[in-house]
């Protein structure tokens, strides 16, 4: 699938801030790993994928609760070891079914800080997505 990226694909879901949004590039690798981790493990979307021709390399946008990242394979565009903050409804949640998944054998656990809590995933790349739940009053 070779489809030109799309701007307003980058747009948030229904009730998300309008004007710019601001979209995260993270450093991926050649092969099918990133689409394991970030849609089959994650459980984001593909929204698109592009490559200037065949062989060359992948840069696809994925998105998933009103969170849109950019995925390249391009040397150039990001460095390995980044870190991503995703804030989400119900990072309890999330944990639960991260530790429960076939895909991974990931068993994260939750921080609790005093302005919430995070779940810290690594991607299979070195970067980190931190999942933040803000504490509620």
């Amino acid at each position: 699938m070779s489809s030109a990226p799309d701007p307003e694909a980058a747009q948030p879901a229904a009730g998300g801030p309008s004007g710019p949004v601001t979209v995260p590039i993270l450093r991926t690798f050649p092969g099918d790993e990133a689409r394991r981790f970030y849609l089959e493990f994650l459980g984001f979307a593909l929204d698109w994928e592009h490559r200037f021709a065949d062989g060359l390399p992948l840069y696809q946008q994925v998105s998933r609760e009103g969170c849109v990242l950019h995925l390249s394979e391009h040397h150039g565009d990001a460095t390995p070891g980044s870190a991503v903050r995703i804030e989400v409804g119900d990072v309890r949640a999330l944990q639960r079914r991260l530790a429960d998944s076939d895909v991974y054998p990931l068993k994260i656990g939750l921080s609790h800080e005093d302005w919430g809590d995070d779940l810290v995933v690594p991607d299979p790349f070195g970067n980190r997505l931190i999942f933040h739940s803000p504490r509620t009053a």
